[in-house]
């Protein structure tokens, strides 16, 4: 029995495994606070029926080298919680400030939105214990589902990845499994460089044209909370279908491992561009880049989440490098060029202010890791 209890234990964590019940209210959660070396865990709070101890862990761990490849001052950690996040609103107020009360002793745990959960219910726990990330614009957040945060970043990277395989993303087509907030964001943004959605899945299966499927009709539909195969057009698949659609871009944009050791061999795309988190089994990870197949991870939501928690002034240089002053400057760096790997790399032009859709993106922004900071007079 000792060895099932601690058989995630390393040498890295974690610290804390937390599981709650309070059968009065039917709260049913386990969290996860994997290391604190770096500062207090920050990670999400997901709501599903079918959620694990295991998914709980394994979330917390990526948080925590995310979190340390970003140079935040933040370990990783995560909750679950078993429960249907579609349940009525009001039940899931109850619920989730349930949750909160049950870990306003765990301090070194600050929790964020994930799946299941949004800036509302990060409000109610902001309400009941002080202290939450990613909260609502009226109490202070900043709205990155709607700004498509996540989705931002991750193509971002695909952009970057186009010199290494040689993949323009005009034309390029894209699978997205998971058609959800990431996803559809993702869609939105690959398909302003000119590249086509030729399927998409939710719960309801996938739905395929080779043609390209329109993007807006679908986001329309999901906004109505409908299912993707409610729309009059395409091919209706089932989910797992998805794994074999052609593709160039292949976007797993929703639960841990839906690619394993079973299907691995099934992807025929050029590049795996993870959305979600951890959605690659180890074993599948294992299989390594192929000379057709390439995969590459990036996570705006670690820095994004970190900006609202410490809101940090955003303009100038940090002084971090060394050779920076460390004054910050409204406008321009004057006269200090940052090299810091950004999607705007070297931009010394205005920096928008602390809390803008692209304050996020830009050198020593507060959502930009200062870990590989290196200043230099212009």
């Amino acid at each position: 029995m000792m060895e099932d209890v601690f058989r995630f234990a390393d040498d890295l964590g974690p610290l804390q495994l937390v599981h709650i019940h309070r059968s009065s209210i039917g709260l049913k959660a386990v969290v996860a606070i994997d290391n604190v070396a770096c500062g207090p865990a920050i990670g999400g709070v997901r709501m599903a029926p079918d959620v694990s101890t295991e998914e709980a862990f394994r979330l917390a761990r990526a948080m925590t080298f995310k979190n340390a490849a970003a140079g935040l001052p933040h370990g990783g950690g995560k909750s679950v919680i078993f429960a249907d996040p579609k349940m009525p609103l009001w039940d899931k107020e109850r619920l989730i400030r349930a949750f909160a009360g049950a870990i306003a002793d765990l301090k070194e745990y600050i929790p964020g939105p994930d799946m299941g959960t949004s800036e509302l219910a990060m409000g109610w726990i902001k309400d009941e214990i002080g202290r939450a990330v990613g909260l609502p614009r009226e109490i202070g957040g900043i709205p990155l589902e709607e700004i498509g945060a996540t989705g931002f970043g991750l193509v971002a990277a695909i952009d970057v990845s186009q010199e290494y395989i040689g993949l323009p993303l005009a034309g390029a087509r894209v699978v997205v499994q998971g058609f959800g907030s990431v996803g559809q964001h993702a869609a939105r943004f690959l398909a302003e460089k000119g590249a086509v959605l030729v399927a998409a899945s939710d719960t309801s299966g996938t739905i395929v044209d080779e043609d390209g499927l329109d993007l807006a009709a679908l986001v329309a539909l999901k906004a109505e909370r409908r299912a993707l195969h409610d729309h009059p057009r395409g091919h209706k698949l089932g989910m797992e279908a998805v794994i074999d659609v052609p593709s160039d871009v292949w976007i797993p944009a929703a639960r841990p491992d839906v690619i394993h050791g079973d299907n691995v061999a099934r992807l025929q795309t050029r590049l795996v561009a993870d959305g979600a988190n951890i959605p690659l089994s180890a074993e599948a990870e294992k299989s390594g880049p192929t000379p057709k197949r390439f995969s590459i991870r990036f996570d705006a939501r670690v820095c994004c989440r970190a900006l609202r928690r410490h809101r940090w002034p955003s303009t100038g240089c940090t002084g971090r490098c060394g050779r920076g002053d460390g004054i910050r400057r409204p406008g321009k760096l004057r006269g200090l060029k940052c090299d810091t790997y950004t999607t705007h790399p070297g931009s010394s032009g205005p920096i928008p202010e602390a809390g803008s859709a692209v304050s996020c993106f830009y050198p020593h922004s507060p959502g930009r890791s200062d870990a590989r900071d290196r200043c230099y007079d212009e």
